[in-house]
């Protein structure tokens, strides 16, 4: 059975749902967030000498609309011209066929593993930088929010498209990241140039409530194509995640382990133990093949300082381990704090990177080959974030 007949039987099955939910008068909503950014970055000479550096950060608007079941939801950035200027982070229809029911429509995330959030700090977990936290694909996805289970389950036909050229590459103006061409000589000429396509993406949790704490166990997996763009020719990635998530009174813990695998049908003498994906306007490479593991934990204390009313404690930490033995695993941890003050929310991160592309002097080979001998490296960041 090809995508058409999934997708054919996806839309037959949801518009046979019961639609009982309705909203009687139209509501629109404009939101949205200003952020600055402060960081010091210990392998940056520049940085050492003066201190760090303090500026923009992002500016976004966040559009939300509901009528008679009908909901739009929007997320526009602009970021510096530096990280892809201006892009879309997600932007979907909705309708909601009940309480618990509802179907998105356009650039909505894909349903794999803890969501929305796989970590409490800024950074997110490592598994961000490998695609599989926080991403936003073009498709159609069907949502149940029920007491005791909670399940999604999607058909997206592609990563957010710019160019609809019959042989275009993925822009770099992006939020998620996701499979795209990388230029890893540095002559100008691209490599490794996927995209992927026609992905089915589902998740599966289960809850236990009681008055003490809420507890919740998941399975999420996805599988789909990878359109290379100079065989012109499909092949294949999947990826697999089990998760876990507690809350119990101040605390909250986040677990998972996730496995993922990326066979592109590439040309002949190109490599295929590494693919490039790219976000905030510019790619790198990364392992083919690898097994994250990530757990965090975090503890609120309410608080009456003036206009501050909460600080959240937390610890996220991060290990890819690469499946070539001769490539060298990843690391991440950040240890910080977020406090909360009215609609100001600051987050205080000591993150630590090993053959991290964002927290070391390597960011293209990082997530792939790696270095031997790469170290420990620290960005202390705090980014203030104002959001109405």
């Amino acid at each position: 059975m090809n995508y058409k007949n999934y997708l054919l039987l996806f839309l037959l099955f949801f518009f046979s749902l019961p639609q009982s939910y309705a909203q009687d008068k139209p509501e629109i909503h404009f939101g949205g967030a200003l952020r600055f950014n402060y960081n010091y970055s210990d392998w940056k000479e520049g940085h050492k000498k003066r201190g760090g550096d303090f500026g923009y950060d992002m500016f976004s608007l966040r559009p939300t609309a509901s009528y008679k079941g009908l909901g739009l939801n929007v997320d526009l950035r602009i970021y510096s011209d530096a990280f892809g200027g201006i892009m879309l982070k997600q932007g979907w229809f909705d309708y909601d066929f009940s309480e618990q029911n509802q179907i998105q429509l356009g650039l909505t995330q894909v349903p794999f593993g803890i969501t929305p959030y796989n970590s409490h700090n800024w950074f997110f977990s490592i598994n961000f930088y490998l695609g599989l936290e926080d991403d936003h694909d073009m498709g159609i996805k069907y949502i149940h929010n029920g007491e005791e289970w909670e399940y999604s389950f999607a058909f997206f036909k592609n990563a957010e498209e710019l160019s609809f050229g019959s042989n275009s590459d993925l822009s770099n103006s992006r939020y998620a990241y996701d499979v795209a061409s990388m230029d890893e000589s540095g002559d100008g000429q691209l490599e490794y140039r996927n995209k992927e396509v026609n992905q089915l993406a589902g998740s599966v949790l289960k809850k236990f409530i009681n008055d003490k704490a809420s507890h919740r166990f998941g399975i999420s997996g996805l599988f789909g194509g990878l359109y290379n763009l100079d065989t012109e020719n499909i092949g294949s990635h999947y990826a697999v995640a089990v998760h876990y998530e507690l809350d119990r009174g101040p605390w909250n813990l986040k677990a998972q382990v996730s496995h993922y695998q990326k066979s592109p049908n590439a040309p002949e003498g190109e490599r295929t133990d590494v693919f490039g994906m790219t976000a905030f306007g510019a790619a790198y490479l990364v392992a083919s093949q690898a097994t994250s593991y990530t757990v965090g934990l975090s503890y609120t204390q309410p608080v009456e300082w003036g206009p501050v009313s909460s600080l959240q404690f937390y610890n996220d930490f991060g290990y890819v381990d690469k499946t070539k033995e001769t490539f060298f695993d990843s690391y991440q941890n950040v240890t910080g704090c977020l406090v909360t003050a009215g609609l100001l929310y600051t987050y205080f991160d000591a993150a630590l990177g090993k053959n991290q592309p964002w927290l070391g002097p390597n960011y293209n080979t990082a997530l792939a080959y790696g270095d031997s001998d790469a170290d420990w490296h620290l960005r202390f960041n705090i980014n203030f974030g104002f959001y109405f």
